[in-house]
């Protein structure tokens, strides 16, 4: 996979004997990651960091003395390290990803094979090992579940008052680093923003927490879409995992429609498929957004709205974990203006206001 490179250094930390070995065994089968070491704890796992220099650490969030959150709120800010988290399915995977973490993988509960989830681990190793690593602010780390941030133009109670919002349905895609990414725009969107549609690259499971967490720190409504949704102004569906999600219009109005099917650049659900879908369905005015992610899903989507008369937004380089999908887009010609993750939403306030 990576012939021309040398192996990965990979740091296994968990504090189960039987999750070590697991994990160590597994990744040893793939020729371009090296298992450099183990650790038990946060302790151990620190002096291990500093001797063996990974260049990735997987974490369990849950674990004896200091989690994995504070672990992280301490370790990154010194050592900027790329970590995927393993964890079960809980909440507490948000608030590592909020202290740094670049990724997560579910650990195996007998739903999902060995061999795919070996596959997918090592596939967010690949990534991760690419992956710019910002530690959170301070203040960001003390106060995770602030409402809406004080740097938004309008507040929890602004809106955007009249012109085009009625007329408007804005879709964002992201993977790898989305899960912050995204919470940082939509935090600072008012309560009475567009329809949106929101594909987040997720393991099974999460993106209904992942809604549930949104709605509780963003002025608009958000949850986890469900086939046959009304798109609405104030509600942003987010895509549920492993279905693909597909905008239908019904006359004037439009509806999400969230059904099985192959993936498509890799992904199930697919930013392209939310894309292309909106460039053929969509009759009043768009807006795609396309974030921080490893790979291409979602650029010749965002190309086809912006050929359609879309407005078209993309993360920057800078303040992306991963420059893949965004910047893919950007080299096509799918996006009309690029911006930071900070000022993704007054750019699309701005337009949405003025149509600028």
């Amino acid at each position: 996979m990576l012939p021309n490179q040398r192996k990965i250094r990979v740091l296994v930390v968990d504090d189960s004997a039987v999750a070590r070995v697991f994990l160590t065994k597994g990744l040893a089968a793939y020729p371009y990651i090296e298992v450099v070491g183990y650790a038990i704890n946060a302790l151990d796992a620190k002096a291990k960091i500093l001797r063996l220099r990974p260049d990735v650490m997987t974490l369990d969030v849950e674990m004896p003395g200091t989690n994995g959150i504070d672990f992280l709120s301490q370790l990154l800010p010194e050592h900027p390290l790329p970590v995927i988290l393993v964890s079960s399915l809980s909440l507490r995977v948000f608030d590592a990803l909020a202290a740094g973490a670049v990724d997560f993988v579910r650990k195996p509960d007998g739903t999902e094979s060995r061999e795919s989830f070996f596959r997918a681990l090592a596939q967010k190793i690949v990534v991760a090992s690419h992956a710019k690593v910002v530690p959170p602010r301070r203040s960001a780390a003390r106060s995770p579940l602030s409402p809406v941030s004080p740097l938004s133009p309008l507040g929890r109670t602004g809106g955007l008052g009249g012109g085009i919002r009625q007329q408007t349905i804005i879709g964002l895609g992201a993977s790898t680093g989305g899960t912050e990414a995204t919470l940082e725009v939509l935090k600072r969107l008012p309560a009475d923003i567009p329809g949106m549609v929101i594909v987040q690259h997720m393991p099974p499971g999460f993106t209904k927490m992942y809604a549930q967490r949104l709605d509780k720190l963003c002025a608009m409504e958000v949850r986890e879409a469900v086939n046959g949704d009304e798109i609405r102004p104030g509600l942003a569906l987010i895509a549920p995992a492993d279905l693909q999600a597909r905008v239908v219009r019904m006359g004037t109005r439009y509806t999400l429609a969230c059904q099985p099917g192959d993936k498509v650049s890799g992904h199930r659900p697919s930013v392209d498929v939310l894309f292309s879908s909106m460039a053929s369905q969509v009759k009043c005015h768009m807006v795609g957004i396309i974030m921080t992610g490893m790979g291409r899903d979602g650029a010749s989507g965002l190309l086809e709205m912006r050929k359609a008369g879309a407005y078209t937004i993309g993360q920057d380089k800078e303040s992306c974990v991963v420059y893949g999908m965004p910047g893919v887009a950007h080299e096509i010609g799918a996006v009309t203006i690029q911006a930071s993750c900070e000022n993704i939403a007054p750019v699309l306030i701005q337009h949405l206001k003025t149509g600028k």
